[in-house]
């Protein structure tokens, strides 16, 4: 670029301008998008990007839009071309009068990039673990080396509550697929390393939390995901390792009992099967 430092600023965000980067700056205001306040800013090497566009925008405006190398980010490869427009965290809108001084920036950018065929490694960091969120059937927790599901009683299928807490090792996964929460049936899917592997529906895949109205946003199940995904990436060539479940609360060890009472009273759990999962619960404690 011509003067390192140089800032452009536009609605709910602004670029600045390294030799080697665009550091992209977030708002945090009212109206900027939950998914843009989640992410902060985020720093996106110059070869990380494939090309740069200026195009007209709406209501008197311009959008400059840089464009990501296939696979050079993690949030993007999970998104898989699922977010809505005002979320591409890779466009800037500016108010018209700025096209002239947004053709100069594209135009420097693009005398600076490189290759754009896909990349064998992620380019621009994910958002750093610990990282959770709520979904419809459970609560989705990840450490940076394991996620965990955690099963609620209200909305987790019976075959979850058979299969109890999930515990899954990023050594021992292979991706993640994440179906919009503003899709019909949104879902969060760990995927084996073994693809010969065929889950069931998300509703009855313990390796799965599913969304729905007010569950699993966006801003915090996309983020979720692309974490995942690029420890799967970096961390997942080794041996799976076996992750310890962690002691439970004895109040809610009771309540998942109780659960487990119901499901069987109403014939969806066996004797074998009631008895089984109550000693493991028990053995929790």
């Amino acid at each position: 670029m011509s003067r390192m430092g140089d800032v452009l600023a536009g609605f709910h965000a602004a670029w600045e301008f390294e030799s080697d980067s665009v550091l992209i700056r977030y708002e945090r205001g009212i109206r900027t998008p939950k998914l843009f306040q989640a992410l902060g800013e985020r720093r996106v090497p110059l070869e990380a990007l494939a090309g740069v566009t200026l195009t007209p925008g709406r209501r008197g405006t311009v959008v400059l839009r840089a464009e990501p190398r296939p696979g050079a980010d993690p949030l993007m490869e999970a998104a898989a071309g699922q977010l809505k427009e005002g979320c591409d965290p890779y466009r800037l809108v500016l108010p018209a009068e700025r096209e002239t001084l947004a053709e100069y920036y594209a135009d420097e950018l693009r005398g600076l990039l490189g290759e754009t065929g896909r990349t064998e490694r992620y380019l621009v960091a994910a958002p750093e673990a610990p990282l959770h969120f709520k979904a419809y059937d459970g609560k989705a927790s990840f450490d940076g080396t394991a996620v965990t599901f955690r099963w609620s009683w209200t909305g987790a299928s019976s075959a979850k509550w058979k299969a109890g807490d999930q515990s899954f090792a990023v050594a021992g996964l292979g991706g993640v697929e994440w179906r919009s929460p503003e899709a019909f049936e949104g879902y969060l899917r760990l995927l084996p390393r073994d693809p010969a592997e065929i889950a069931p529906q998300a509703d009855q895949d313990p390796a799965s939390v599913v969304f729905g109205l007010g569950y699993g946003p966006v801003h915090e199940s996309l983020p979720f995901a692309a974490a995942v995904l690029a420890a799967v990436r970096t961390q997942g060539a080794g041996t799976p390792v076996p992750v310890p479940a962690p002691r439970r609360d004895p109040a809610d060890i009771a309540e998942r009992i109780r659960h487990l009472g119901e499901l069987h009273q109403q014939g969806l759990v066996t004797d074998e099967e009631f008895s089984s999962k109550k000693a493991e619960l028990l053995a929790e404690l």
